[in-house]
């Protein structure tokens, strides 16, 4: 049985951007044909907590994924960057997923403890960034699911086949491990 992958990407936030490379590098993986696997997209969430929290809930709850990877851009990194954790205030959440494992045979991943500041994963208001939101959501309702955030660069001709394939094995990796 195919496992089922929830894959999200953002909008663009600023009027200067013209695309988020979490939903450049989700479109990529769209036009992939080699990969025989049952994943799902969400993207171009809107940049808004709430909303994004509760479109991606939703697609939870009708799908039944086994694992989800929430994307978001980070045009100060240079790697893909995968969140070992998400925060809001005091409260801090890990992800299930053994992110060394994950990594493993990647030309360029990094695994960060720096979840940031922004929409995607940690803010410093009430609400709470999308990978909290998940993770939180997953441990309440204590769902088999596993969730993971990935930071991604700006793509450009240069970096575009590194980062797609590094990209690929994680969802590979989720898709055919019961260890990760």
């Amino acid at each position: 049985m195919k496992k089922r992958i929830l894959l999200t990407s953002f909008d663009t936030w600023l009027k200067d951007q013209q695309s988020n490379s979490s939903d450049d590098l989700l479109l990529e993986v769209t036009k992939l044909e080699f990969i025989p696997l049952d994943l799902t997209f969400l993207r171009q969430l809107p940049v808004d907590i709430q909303l994004a929290s509760t479109q991606v809930i939703e697609k939870i709850k009708a799908i039944q994924p086994d694992y989800i990877i929430c994307c978001g851009m980070a045009a100060s990194r240079t790697q893909l960057s995968v969140e070992a954790v998400a925060s809001c205030k005091e409260s801090i959440l890990q992800t299930e997923v053994d992110l060394e494992k994950l990594v493993a045979g990647a030309a360029a991943i990094q695994i960060s403890h720096d979840c940031g500041k922004f929409v995607c994963v940690r803010v410093a208001s009430r609400r709470e960034g999308l990978y909290y939101s998940v993770l939180d959501y997953l441990g309440q309702n204590q769902l088999t699911a596993r969730c993971i955030f990935v930071h991604v660069p700006v793509l450009n001709q240069e970096n575009l086949m590194g980062i797609l394939a590094d990209f690929v094995l994680i969802i590979n990796k989720l898709a055919l491990s019961s260890s990760c």
